[in-house]
């Protein structure tokens, strides 16, 4: 999750809720129940917040809906370069347990958060980084914690300004939350995606949890960085044919919750499921939904696909770029997974990545 949080995305199938984009009669359920969190799920949430904020929250990238906000380094300051700004915690009994080096859950903070600056193609600047924390927690531990967070910061560049602490006044309980800056001179928007374009994912995908990856996230800097030169030069009509990339976002939820979220209205993914990049220990299911994947997402026109892929492995021999499928028109039923080679959904109704408050929600709990 970023400043922008994820905007909804259209998903066949998903279980009915109560009414939560609105303010009024709607905030409360049959009778005099409130309707909770829980019950609307992470993305009717969202809506909701965004429709409240109105006027004080722009379109994506500006505002909601994109991996970071994209914002001018001065307004009306003159300049190309763009300022990023996202946000990312990491939660006890969320994102990590007992069994986690506190220096890996340091790591992992700043690291995830790193990943939504890659996805837009930025570089790293400063950080804030806030802790709400139980009286109890062992300073052994929290050391520990903190040279986690400096040591991934250090290596990425990024100099952690200052932040806050408090106590949560609960036992055990520990949040840390890091705000993130960055610049980019062409910010690389998630929304961008055509009918016609191929997909293609960095790396591989799944079992993230169950092998310990989620503790050790390589955001893809460089890589970002890179497709947003190659879009940029292609815009500008000055590229080489290797400038075809359309769109990029991380994949944080699973591959099942966020390609929905990537497609353009109207449209579905046929994927080629023997072509998607799976990890040791995992399958095809587990490459879908299991999430804490932070690879990147691409969208790219599919005239250049040779010479992009050429030019990617020329520049990084050891991060594999991979086709997994393409956007296809669904104006019937949008934001599906579908098998390219009879264009089925891949999983079941209901099924899918990560999302907060699913266990009441209808989704599936991490």
């Amino acid at each position: 999750m970023s400043t922008l949080m994820r905007t909804p995305e259209n998903r066949r199938g998903a279980p009915k809720k109560p009414d939560a984009t609105g303010t009024g009669s709607a905030a409360t359920g049959t009778g005099s129940t409130p309707v909770t969190a829980g019950e609307i799920g992470e993305n009717a949430l969202i809506a909701r917040i965004r429709k409240i904020l109105g006027d004080t929250s722009a379109p994506p990238p500006r505002g909601i809906g994109d991996d970071c906000a994209v914002l001018p380094v001065r307004p009306n300051a003159g300049t190309s370069w763009m300022r990023l700004a996202t946000t990312d915690c990491v939660l006890r009994g969320r994102h990590f347990d007992d069994a986690a080096p506190a220096a890996a859950v340091g790591e992992k903070l700043v690291n995830r958060n790193l990943s939504d600056i890659a996805a837009m193609g930025g570089t790293p600047a400063d950080a804030l980084l806030a802790l709400a924390l139980g009286a109890e927690t062992p300073l052994a531990w929290l050391d520990g914690f903190i040279a986690g967070v400096a040591a991934a910061a250090r290596e990425a560049g990024v100099e952690i300004a200052g932040g806050d602490i408090t106590d949560a006044g609960v036992p055990r309980f520990f949040c840390a939350t890091l705000a993130l800056t960055g610049f980019a001179r062409h910010p690389l928007p998630r929304h961008g995606a055509r009918a016609g374009d191929i997909l293609l994912v960095t790396g591989a995908l799944g079992g993230a949890v169950a092998s310990g990856r989620h503790l050790r996230i390589r955001p893809r800097l460089a890589e970002g960085r890179w497709l947003a030169q190659r879009r940029a030069k292609n815009a500008a009509g000055t590229g080489s044919t290797a400038g075809s990339v359309r769109a990029c976002m991380d994949i944080s939820d699973g591959l099942a919750k966020d390609l929905p979220a990537f497609l353009p209205d109207g449209a579905s993914a046929a994927l080629f499921p023997d072509s998607i990049p799976i990890n040791a220990g995992s399958g095809l299911r587990g490459a879908l939904t299991d999430g804490e994947d932070y690879e990147l997402l691409v969208a790219a026109t599919p005239d250049t696909r040779d010479a992009l892929l050429a030019a990617w492995h020329r520049r990084f021999r050891e991060t594999p770029l991979t086709v997994i499928g393409e956007v296809v028109s669904d104006p019937l039923a949008p934001g599906r997974l579908l098998d390219a080679a009879t264009l089925r959904p891949l999983l079941p109704e209901g099924a899918g990545g990560f999302e907060h408050f699913a266990s009441t929600a209808g989704g599936a709990p991490r």
